[in-house]
C-alpha cells in the first residue's frame, strides 16, 4: 500500500517517473523568461501625443526592412482570425514592466476579456500573396499598432509599407488601393482598405474591451516559439509571469478553445460559432451595436439569440431570422456575410467575400433541424433597362413546384397567377415570384424590375 502511494506521488510531480524509475522531464516551455519592455515602446502615452511618422521610429522592430522584431516583442497567434480579405497576418505584443509588478501583468480571465496594463503595445502585420500561381514572397501592405494608453483606453495607428519595403509611413486618413492578383485564370484586381485611426475605434471599442483577439479561447493553442519549442501559449505566458492571477497549468486543457473552420475534430456548430465570435462579437454583444443577438462563443448557445433569433432589419425577407434553422434564404446572418453591398458584414475593410466562412455558416444552417424549405424561383433574364420587349421565363429546380407571381408590386400568395409559360414584358414592371409545394415551406419572394426605353 505504501509503495503504491509513493508511485502516485511521483507521477504527480513535475518530473515524471515511469514505473521502472526512469525520470522524464516536464515538457519544455516556449518562453524561458519575460523580456524587458519599455512602456509604449516609442509611441505616445495617449492619442494626443505626436505619433512617429515612420514604422522604424516606433520601437517595434530592430530591423524594419527585415521585419526583425525588437527583443521586447512576444510573437503569438490565435485560433480563429478575423477575416482580412485573404491577407496573411503576423502578430506580436509588448507588455511593459517586470515579473513582480502586479500593474505590469495581464489580468487573466478564463472567460470573457482580459485586461492589459497601460503601455502594452500590440503589433499586427499584413501581407498579401499577389501571385497565386507561384509561391514566393508576399507583398507587404501595412503594419498596425494598437496601444493601451495611459487612460486605460486604446488608440491605433496604421503604417503603409513603401514599395521597396524600406519602411512604412504613418497614415493620417484611410486609403484605398487596387491590388493586382495573378491567378491560374489570369489577373484579377482586388481593393485593399487601409483603416484610419478613427476606423480603429469602430472595432476596438470600449464595449469590446479595446483589445479584441487576445483572450483565453483564442490563445489556448499550441504555438511554435522562436526557440523552436512548441508549447501552449497560455502555459508559456503563465510561465514567464504575464498573468495575474497565475494560471494553474492543469486547468489549461479545460479552458474554452475556439475551433478553426477546417478542424473536423470539432462539430460544425462549434466551428460556426467560433467564426461568429472572431468576426462579429466585437460589435454583437450586450451594449454593442443595436441588435438582438450575442455572438460571443462563451455565451451559452441558448442565450445567444442566434438560432431562430429575431432581426432588427429583415432585408425584405418574410420571417427573417439571424440564423433560420435549415433555411439559408431567411438567415440574415448568412445573407450579410455573403454580400459586398451596403449591408455587408463586417461593414469595414471588407472588400472580398470570405468563401470559407460563407461555406461554413451555410453548412451549419443546413445541418440544423427544421422543415424542408423551397429555394426561390429563378429568372431567365435579369432586371434592368431594355430598348425592346423582353420574354421572361421562370423556373425551379424542384419538380412539382407551383410558381406564383405578381406584376403589381405585391407579395405573391397562393391565390395569385400560376406561372405556366414565358411572360412578355414591354412596359416598366416589377415581377415578384414565390415557390409553393405541399410538404415544403414556401420560398422567399424574389423580384426583378424591368425598365424600357424606346429609341427616338
Amino acid at each position: 500500500m505504501i509503495r503504491r502511494s509513493l508511485i502516485i506521488l511521483l507521477v504527480g510531480a513535475s518530473t515524471v517517473f515511469h514505473l521502472k524509475g526512469t525520470p522524464q522531464p516536464a515538457p519544455a516551455y516556449g518562453l524561458d523568461s519575460r523580456p524587458h519592455a519599455k512602456a509604449y515602446l516609442k509611441m505616445p502615452e495617449t492619442d494626443q501625443g505626436a505619433l512617429p511618422r515612420l514604422l522604424s521610429q516606433t520601437g517595434a522592430f530592430k530591423n524594419t526592412r527585415d521585419l526583425t522584431p525588437s527583443d521586447s516583442l512576444i510573437p503569438y497567434d490565435i485560433n480563429v482570425a478575423f477575416y482580412s480579405d485573404g491577407a496573411a497576418k503576423t502578430r506580436w505584443l509588448s507588455v511593459s514592466g517586470d515579473r513582480s509588478a502586479t500593474n505590469s501583468k495581464i489580468r487573466f480571465a478564463a472567460t470573457g476579456d482580459w485586461e492589459f496594463p497601460n503601455g502594452t503595445v500590440f503589433i499586427k502585420h499584413f501581407e498579401m500573396a499577389t501571385d497565386q500561381t507561384h509561391p514566393g514572397p508576399r507583398r507587404r501592405l501595412e503594419t498596425r499598432l494598437l496601444v493601451r494608453d495611459a487612460k486605460g483606453g486604446v488608440y491605433g495607428a496604421t503604417y503603409k509599407w513603401r514599395a521597396d519595403n524600406s519602411d512604412a509611413d504613418l497614415l493620417t486618413s484611410n486609403v484605398t488601393e487596387t491590388l493586382q492578383i495573378r491567378t491560374a485564370t489570369g489577373v484579377r484586381t482586388q481593393t485593399w482598405y487601409y483603416p484610419s485611426r478613427q476606423d480603429c475605434r469602430t472595432c476596438h471599442s470600449t464595449t469590446a474591451g479595446g483589445v479584441l483577439g487576445l483572450k483565453t479561447r483564442q490563445l489556448n493553442r499550441d504555438f511554435s516559439f522562436p526557440g523552436g519549442v512548441m508549447d501552449n501559449e497560455l502555459r508559456a505566458w503563465n510561465h514567464i509571469g504575464l498573468f495575474e492571477p497565475q494560471v494553474a497549468e492543469t486547468a489549461v486543457p479545460s479552458y474554452l478553445r475556439l475551433a478553426r473552420a477546417d478542424d473536423l475534430t470539432r462539430s460544425i456548430e462549434d466551428r460556426a460559432r467560433s467564426y461568429l465570435d472572431a468576426n462579429c462579437a466585437y460589435c454583437h454583444r450586450p451594449g454593442g451595436t443595436v441588435a438582438y443577438f450575442d455572438a460571443r462563443y462563451d455565451t451559452p448557445r441558448e442565450r445567444q439569440n442566434l438560432i431562430d433569433g429575431p432581426v432588427l432589419i429583415d432585408q425584405g425577407l418574410d420571417k427573417a431570422r439571424i440564423i433560420a434553422p435549415n433555411d439559408v434564404w431567411r438567415s440574415v446572418g448568412l445573407l450579410r456575410i455573403s454580400s459586398l453591398e451596403g449591408f455587408k458584414m463586417p461593414p469595414l475593410a471588407h472588400e472580398t467575400l470570405d468563401e470559407v466562412g460563407v461555406t461554413l455558416l451555410r453548412e451549419w444552417i443546413e445541418s440544423l433541424p427544421g422543415p424542408k424549405v423551397l429555394p426561390p424561383p429563378l429568372f431567365s433574364v435579369r432586371g434592368g433597362r431594355y430598348q425592346g420587349p423582353v420574354e421572361l421565363a421562370l423556373r425551379h429546380p424542384e419538380p412539382g413546384v407551383a410558381i406564383r407571381y405578381t406584376v403589381d408590386g405585391s407579395v405573391p400568395t397562393s391565390s395569385d397567377p400560376l406561372y405556366d409559360g414565358p411572360i412578355t414584358l414591354a412596359e416598366p414592371t416589377t415581377v415578384r415570384a414565390k415557390a409553393f409545394k405541399p410538404g415544403f415551406r414556401k420560398s422567399i419572394t424574389v423580384q426583378e424590375t424591368f425598365v424600357f426605353t424606346r429609341k427616338p
